[in-house]
């Protein structure tokens, strides 16, 4: 690091105030200074103090050329608009191109003008153009990175005074961009110490004045040696596993820790100090990077006109953030609740007015409408004719839909058909359904009807020859209904933290990552497909309930306890992502999959099930919904027909991989039918 400048040194004091206040009309004075020295001193460089003398008459007419010149190529390159305390590679490119510029200008004019013209005497030596370009080159960047230089002497000496010490957690790319923003923003009161980082070759090596001082197996001792007062984790695609074990560390240390977003929240692709924040249950659970073809999902949606239903909730928002970076020619924010329509609608707007004014703005719409009113979706379609349809609306919460069938059946199931007629009636050329893996052997209102929404699509498809599919997956970290938000109110409101069983697993994404997948999925579909996103591993729920504790900075026991409450009515113990003679078949993403029976399974009669299926939801006659339903879906066992008593042998919770009639082993660990008892607090 820089030495730094202390109190002891009150001369370097005064040259860095010194150096902190020059501006461009300083720069200007300097540059015709160095123009008005740099052929002397050249010349003297080349010859000899006699030869000054002897060539003065020459050396007036070059400098007076050679001064013109440096002025005529600076002032147009922007030598004189630019903020110098803030010089990086971009101004060391700048000077160079400039003096390089100058220099060829200047060669060009001592043997074309001033030679032939006599101006130049004989003797006069030929080489001074160049080395008045390199003596140029090297005073001109000396002055304006001294500004440079003074900045940082400054702030590491205030720095050092009272900032906190941060070690940081990963020295690639992102860590390189953090210690760029602490060194360049003093307001952030921040002083890097080191880094820590597995990479071998890195160990030792000094980045931006910062040294690599270990690896993380070393952190508890380098915690102690540098005395941090806060760590940063600076590694957006690490596992939720390395994660749980820097933050154990940190806690055993009582040191603070501070986190980058993911990777799948950084869908920009930028780090800053501005998006450090605590660590998140969602940290925790991060699963290693997936890699999404982005030209490929920007290719689809780029100049297109698109519609995403629900587009006010926690998966629809997000559906609409990510749809919005692909520049549509109009994107139709569709919901019923008005408050989250607003708020969705405003953020797009404040996100469209930082683009720049000469990129293409796409159109944004915010329309509240019910998709269980036909006449008005027609509307909406006819007026609109979106190209590309997200439907997203949808009852999701478990236990509310069994006391709440009708609703159940009118929204997920009607409110399918709905978007589905209006989407064939102008011709829509691609369809999305948001499903759910509660749709897998359902034992609930909801993953029943969202199985007929499934059929509903496929039916679709097959009719209109267009790529109408639906993609499946689990729980989200972050949505509205999710078991986190609600241990989190738990924890501030004191506790007790509620879980329904101990022995309950959960499959959990975040919500940018899951709208990726579904956005690639909408890439991959040819008609009639219900893709399944790869889930990863599942989590416990009990296990989720401590972690949240633990990040609340309490103790479960002596803070908050944890009281089981027993199963709620539609819930599973175990979710089932892949069922046990199911084929899978693989697409062009690893992290995607296709359910074949589902993709290919058709009823004779749907139209009239459905039809039955709804005026029993508007009758309320929840037996007649559960009939219904038995119809459709002959999988699904409603819990009340089931036996409450566990099961006389628990199921592991990781039973070994098992092979389907394709043979392809998959990787997840439920792949054996669980008993289907519950699913989860906030399901």
């Amino acid at each position: 690091m820089p030495t730094p400048v202390t109190p002891g040194h009150p001369w370097m004091n005064r040259l860095l105030r010194l150096l902190l206040k020059l501006r461009n009309r300083h720069f200007l004075a300097l540059d015709i200074l160095i123009a008005l020295l740099t052929p002397t001193l050249a010349l003297w460089l080349r010859t000899d103090s006699l030869s000054l003398v002897v060539h003065g008459q020459s050396l007036i007419f070059v400098t007076a050329a050679f001064l013109c010149v440096k002025l005529a190529v600076f002032f147009p390159n922007g030598f004189y608009r630019r903020y110098w305390r803030y010089a990086s590679i971009d101004e060391l490119t700048l000077i160079t191109a400039g003096v390089i510029q100058s220099t060829l200008l200047q060669t060009l004019i001592f043997f074309v003008i001033l030679r032939p013209l006599g101006l130049i005497g004989p003797g006069f030596p030929r080489s001074l153009p160049l080395l008045d370009g390199l003596l140029t080159l090297a005073l001109v960047g000396v002055t304006r990175y001294s500004t440079r230089i003074a900045e940082r002497l400054d702030q590491v000496y205030h720095g050092r005074a009272n900032a906190t010490r941060t070690l940081i957690v990963g020295a690639g790319a992102a860590g390189l961009m953090i210690v760029r923003e602490i060194q360049s923003n003093p307001l952030a009161n921040l002083l890097p110490v080191g880094f820590v980082d597995d990479e071998p070759d890195k160990l030792g090596a000094v980045i931006r004045g910062v040294r690599v001082l270990g690896a993380r197996t070393e952190l508890r001792q380098l915690l102690k040696e540098t005395r941090a007062g806060l760590v940063v984790i600076a590694m957006p695609t690490a596992p939720g596993k390395v994660i749980r074990e820097i933050v154990a560390v940190c806690e055993q240390a009582q040191a603070p820790i501070k986190i980058i977003p993911g990777l799948y929240e950084l869908l920009d692709g930028t780090v800053s100090v501005n998006q450090l924040r605590t660590v998140q249950i969602e940290d925790l659970l991060r699963r290693e990077s997936v890699q999404i073809d982005g030209a490929a999902v920007q290719a689809l949606l780029r100049g297109k006109r698109v519609l995403v239903t629900g587009g006010g909730g926690s998966i629809g928002s997000e559906l609409c953030r990510q749809i919005l970076r692909c520049n549509p020619a109009e994107l139709v924010i569709l919901g019923h609740g008005e408050n989250s329509v607003f708020e969705i609608g405003n953020e797009l707007q404040r996100t469209l007015a930082k683009t720049p004014r000469a990129a293409p703005r796409p159109l944004v719409r915010s329309v509240i409408a019910d998709v269980r009113f036909p006449e008005r979706l027609q509307a909406i379609f006819d007026e609109v004719r979106p190209q590309i349809v997200f439907h997203a609306a949808a009852h999701k919460h478990v236990p509310l839909m069994e006391a709440n069938p009708s609703e159940a059946i009118t929204n997920n199931v009607l409110g399918t058909r709905n978007v589905l007629a209006a989407a064939q009636a102008v011709g829509v050329e691609r369809f999305v359904m948001i499903s759910t893996d509660k749709a897998v052997n359902p034992t609930s209102i909801m993953g029943a009807s969202k199985r007929v929404a499934e059929l509903q699509v496929r039916e679709a498809a097959a009719v209109s020859g267009r790529p109408y599919v639906a993609v499946r997956f689990g729980n989200v970290l972050g949505s509205r209904g999710s078991v986190v938000l609600t241990f989190k109110q738990q924890i501030a409101a004191g506790g007790p933290v509620t879980i329904t069983d101990p022995e309950m697993t959960r499959f959990f994404m975040t919500i940018p990552e899951a709208v990726q997948l579904v956005l690639q999925a909408s890439v991959l579909g040819n008609g009639g497909e219900v893709f399944m996103l790869d889930m990863g591993e599942p989590v416990r729920i009990l296990d989720l309930a401590r972690d949240l504790i633990e990040l609340s900075g309490l103790q479960e026991g002596r803070d908050i306890d944890i009281v089981v409450t027993g199963m709620r009515p539609g819930e599973k113990l175990y979710e089932e992502l892949f069922v046990p003679g199911e084929t899978y078949q693989p697409t062009a993403h690893e992290k995607i999959m296709i359910a074949a029976r589902a993709s290919q399974r058709r009823s004779p009669r749907l139209s009239a099930a459905v039809d039955a299926l709804v005026a029993a939801a508007r009758a309320n006659d929840a037996n007649a919904i559960r009939v219904g339903l038995l119809h459709l879906v002959p999988e699904y066992t409603p819990t009340d027909n089931q036996d409450d008593a566990p099961p006389a042998v628990a199921p592991p919770l990781h039973p070994p991989p098992a092979e389907h009639s394709n043979g392809r082993r998959l990787s997840s660990p439920l792949l054996l039918s669980a008993p289907r008892r519950g699913e989860g607090a906030g399901g």
